[in-house]
């Protein structure tokens, strides 16, 4: 298992880097980057998208999802708690000037960074493929972008977007060593509904990162834990 250690670690030097270089990275970059960064979320959702199965299994499960996730609470809870991170954080190391953003831009920058970083369809993707086959390159692939994705934001959020790491590492790992147990359960037709759920998610994570749209991207998370039980359901009731 090293596909989630190194994409971790390439999470937590990033944000490290990206917060101690602060206004030393020129504006523009600061600017240009971010809006590339969701436009490849656009990108790799609308490829994970088009792989659905079926497509009323995915619908269901993103509206299902996003209604638990309404009322949860999920995004909010997220907010709160990345409120306390900043304020212990801020304690031990100075943030960088942008990191002092107004709260109700910071929020919407750490969750869209949160999902994109914890939620990707790429790194749900690899760490499942690494537990069934060993192969990494997938997570590594996906390394070498968040470390750059990390830096970026970094400068933004200061010191906080490298303890993301955490949460990425635990979901990793935990989605490797799950995949074997999964594994039976699965086909291919129920992979590709769990990856265009995702995908959906991805977009929207994308256009937030883009201040196109401000979807609550965390709230349509509980999607991803019920769109592999609504494909096989929707397989049972409605046979191909």
């Amino acid at each position: 298992m090293k596909g989630p250690w190194i994409d971790s670690s390439a999470v937590l030097l990033g944000g490290i880097a990206g917060a101690a270089l602060g206004n030393r990275i020129p504006a523009r970059i600061k600017t240009a980057l971010p809006l590339t960064f969701g436009l490849c979320s656009m990108g790799l959702g609308i490829a994970l998208t088009v792989s659905v199965k079926h497509l009323a299994a995915m619908v269901l499960a993103l509206i299902l999802g996003a209604f638990l996730g309404e009322l949860t609470c999920f995004e909010a809870g997220i907010g709160r708690l990345s409120e306390k991170l900043r304020a212990v954080i801020d304690k031990i190391m100075p943030s960088s000037p942008d990191a002092g953003e107004p709260d109700s831009e910071y929020l919407q920058t750490f969750v869209a960074v949160l999902v994109l970083f914890c939620a990707s369809g790429t790194g749900i993707f690899g760490s499942m493929k690494e537990g069934m086959t060993g192969d990494a390159t997938v997570l590594i692939a996906k390394a070498l972008l968040d470390f750059f994705t990390a830096a970026i934001f970094g400068t933004q959020l200061g010191y906080v977007t490298a303890l993301i790491a955490v949460p990425q590492l635990l979901i990793q790992v935990s989605l490797e060593y799950g995949a074997g147990f999964i594994l039976p359960l699965t086909n291919a037709s129920r992979i590709a509904d769990f990856s265009a759920v995702g995908g959906l998610i991805m977009f929207a994570t994308g256009l937030r990162i883009c201040r196109i749209k401000e979807f609550a991207v965390a709230n349509m998370l509980p999607a991803l834990l019920l769109a592999m039980p609504l494909s096989a359901l929707w397989t049972h009731f409605f046979p191909s």
